[in-house]
């Protein structure tokens, strides 16, 4: 028997085993301590974490967090925090987030992340939690619940903290500009834009689509494309769009430019009021030849790279073939195809499969539209980086794209404010992925405006 049997006998010695076993997994993490989900990369000022039922934990660089923990921090003070799957955000000063839920692993389906914003704001770059599913990553507050489509952003609850801060700035605001094309709505299946640089991105309903990008559908795949302009485009199963071009203000639609291409697949279009403005200067490009419109809703199937077929069921296109000079103009109900065999008509559209995007229901305001939201009205107001953030009350739904600020009342109402607030604009907190973020707020603290302060 050993020497601690020998003293206090079996009993004393399975007491003692019992403490041991107890201390060591509290010491490695097993039963008493949860996993850490991410860790604290910097702070300036006071700010506290706290599990339920513990004591809180003073914030410094290093410090472990997990699912549960409720970061606080106090006037003047920052944080940014680092999470496992390489998400990251700055909580701002007078801040409180509740780390609600937070779950991942490498490659896995089920990752999922979700906060709580109590009070004040947060600046964030979402990682691969937000990027692998687009109902995967949330953040919750008393006003509306922010979904994360892959996304850098700012989200701040105001008071009448946010015109105070607003009124700190001399410069004018800018125009909330929209500066997608169009965007998605609609979508069934596998649909993903890629840009110009070749990054491909998961498209869900609201999501934006940019000059220069094209959109890919998958096999058993279809969505509709609202422009800006209030085109509408249907795409079918395995096509590849691309917008050519685009351009567009509502006060000067003559000057409007809309350029496509239907690279391979099929698409039902209907123009909008760039082309009831100044038709010759909307046109669609396909394998085999370039159509120009009047006023128009347009079918197009391209079986191939040296097949097409298009038909008119509103007002009247011009078909150029490629190589010919001769136009072959179709009025409403009659259609060609047109392919390396030659040219024949046709008498029926080949997609009466696809809905009409004439006949789909559209919300623009939600889409597009803006109105005055003053600086001093409570309530939720989100700028998008980059990517896609869905904004959503128990009312009502707003889409928000790069470069644009969405605002949610207390009321349950959404809007698009028509000049981007001076406070978000001229924001001060150090961004997330800041190398040197001691000197950035210093800087900011002094009046001196860092990059990423002016967007």
């Amino acid at each position: 028997m050993s020497t601690l049997g020998r003293v206090c006998g079996a009993g004393c010695v399975g007491r003692v085993g019992m403490l041991m076993l107890t201390a060591g997994l509290a010491l490695s993490g097993g039963v008493a301590l949860a996993q850490p989900v991410g860790e604290v990369e910097f702070v300036r000022g006071v700010g506290f974490a706290q599990s339920a039922g513990q004591a809180s934990r003073t914030l410094g660089k290093g410090l472990p967090l997990s699912e549960g923990d409720r970061l606080t921090t106090a006037d003047g003070a920052s944080a940014i925090v680092k999470f496992n799957d390489g998400t990251r955000l700055t909580l701002r000063a007078s801040s409180d987030l509740v780390i609600q839920q937070y779950q991942f692993k490498d490659h896995s389906q089920s990752n999922s992340m979700l906060m709580q914003l109590l009070k004040g704001g947060l600046r964030a770059i979402t990682g691969l939690i937000a990027k692998s599913s687009p109902n995967a990553a949330r953040l919750q507050t008393s006003t509306a619940t922010i979904g994360i489509r892959g996304t850098d952003f700012d989200a701040r609850l105001c008071a009448t903290d946010c015109q105070a801060d607003s009124a700190k700035v001399p410069d004018a605001p800018r125009p909330n500009a929209v500066q997608a094309s169009a965007r998605v709505l609609g979508v069934q299946g596998d649909i993903n834009a890629i840009d110009p640089r070749g990054q491909r991105r998961r498209l869900v309903d609201g999501g934006s689509v940019y000059p220069g990008e094209t959109v890919e559908t998958g096999a058993a795949a279809r969505g509709v494309l609202v422009f800006r302009d209030e085109s509408r485009t249907s795409l079918g199963a395995s096509t590849r769009f691309r917008v050519d071009s685009f351009v567009f203000d509502d006060k000067n639609p003559t000057d409007g430019r809309f350029l496509v291409s239907l690279l391979r697949g099929s698409m039902r279009a209907l123009s909008g009021l760039i082309g009831k403005a100044n038709h010759r200067n909307v046109s669609f490009t396909t394998p085999t030849a370039t159509i120009g419109i009047r006023g128009t809703g347009l079918d197009v199937d391209c079986e191939s790279d040296e097949a097409c077929s298009f038909f008119s069921w509103l007002g009247t296109i011009e078909v150029s073939p490629n190589g010919q000079t001769a136009l072959q103009v179709l009025m409403a109900g009659q259609g060609l195809q047109v392919g390396s065999a030659g040219i024949r008509p046709l008498n029926a559209s080949p997609l009466e499969g696809l809905p009409r995007p004439d006949r789909i229901n559209v919300d623009l305001r939600q889409l597009f539209g803006a109105s005055d939201v003053s600086d001093d009205q409570p309530g939720l107001f989100v700028f998008v980086r980059d990517g896609h953030i869905e904004v959503t009350t128990g009312r009502e739904t707003l889409h928000l794209g790069r470069g644009e600020t969405g605002f949610a009342g207390d009321n349950g109402t959404t809007a698009r404010p028509l000049l981007t607030p001076l406070f978000l604009e001229f924001d001060r907190t150090p961004m997330p992925d800041s190398k040197n973020p001691m000197l950035q707020t210093v800087l900011g603290e002094a009046g001196v405006r860092t990059r990423n302060q002016c967007r």
